[in-house]
């Protein structure tokens, strides 16, 4: 499969007036995998750009919602209660939080990005909704926007720190992986890679994915003086002391637009926004590359993340300005709290 990753979370939506209805919306793949009777239900669609699904403790889902255009509004993370079907404001404003994920301890972790008053910084989103910075700088220097996260069963954050919009002036000379320890030392990890964009663990825990994804700007996608860089899905082994083996490149997404942000089953299948302008939604790969099912999304996507307890089948997306949910046979995996 050849496609390409352009457009990512926190992207100005350019192609995002392409919409279709639940019955225009294609699944398909491994039956084991995807029932037959598969459907993407419609949660709700009162976002700006929502991004970042995070299963809590409590089994409630949450998301990131960000206003469109970034400067009319505060970024918020949105609460979904899968038994009553409500959506509510857990933050009124996130601090521009993209990415998220609750660790083992049941803190709510979110990488902010830079646009426009954003955190640029790794935080926590307290229950309060109020939004408390964990590290925001690297060898005395601000992150540039940090964008996804995964937390390892041994309790490392892994995050990545792109740049994609906003004005902000960047003061890193590059776009990185960090791993933040228990201890609080915080490590930049060599991978190879130009542009960093999602990122998740095996459900063994010994192999990270890394989205590639550089769009030739830290600007505006609509830049148009860019070049873009290498589109690819990557593989690296975990050693003991958490560094990063040899890259593998999985898939070559091409001249095509590709992932955003992942999740993992607890078979090991990896599930992916991909935001190819032709045949965008989530593609399901096993983990060397090979492509095992499609579920089509109403607008471009940007994450998911299955839910947990009663709900650990449904796989929740988010896309465009919505939220989404569909049931499937796998069982997600939650590397954060896994045994």
């Amino acid at each position: 499969m050849r496609r390409s990753t352009f457009s990512l979370a926190l992207l100005v939506i350019t192609l995002a007036n392409v919409s279709l209805t639940a019955q225009e919306l294609k699944i398909r793949g491994d039956t084991t995998i995807i029932p037959e009777c598969a459907l993407l239900e419609t949660l709700w669609e009162e976002g700006g750009f929502t991004e970042g699904a995070a299963a809590g403790p409590d089994g409630s889902m949450y998301f990131s919602d960000f206003a469109q255009p970034f400067d009319s509004g505060p970024a918020r993370v949105m609460k979904f209660n899968p038994a009553s079907g409500e959506v509510t404001v857990h933050s009124a404003d996130s601090k521009m939080s993209n990415g998220l994920m609750f660790d083992r301890q049941g803190r709510l972790i979110a990488c902010c990005a830079s646009p426009l008053g954003g955190q640029r910084a790794l935080v926590e989103i307290k229950p309060d909704g109020s939004v408390a910075p964990i590290v925001e700088r690297f060898e005395g220097k601000r992150f540039n926007s940090p964008n996804d996260l995964v937390i390892h069963p041994d309790g490392q954050v892994y995050f990545t720190d792109p740049k994609y919009v906003g004005p902000e002036k960047l003061e890193m000379d590059s776009f990185d992986v960090f791993r933040l320890d228990p201890d609080g030392s915080l490590s930049r990890l060599d991978t190879g890679i130009s542009k960093p964009n999602g990122i998740i663990l095996s459900s063994n825990a010994r192999t990270i994915f890394i989205a590639e994804t550089d769009n030739g700007t830290a600007e505006a996608e609509s830049n148009p003086d860019a070049v873009r860089g290498r589109m690819t899905l990557n593989a690296f082994r975990l050693n003991r002391n958490g560094e990063l083996g040899r890259k593998r490149v999985i898939v070559n997404f091409g001249d095509q637009l590709g992932i955003d942000g992942m999740t993992m089953d607890s078979a090991g299948h990896l599930y992916a926004a991909v935001r190819s302008a032709d045949v965008f939604g989530i593609y399901i790969f096993s983990q060397q590359g090979r492509e095992l099912g499609y579920i089509q999304t109403p607008e471009l996507p940007t994450n998911c993340c299955f839910g947990k307890g009663a709900e650990s089948g449904t796989l929740y997306i988010t896309a465009g300005g919505g939220f989404y949910r569909v049931r499937l046979k796998a069982s997600g995996y939650h590397p954060a709290v896994a045994k």
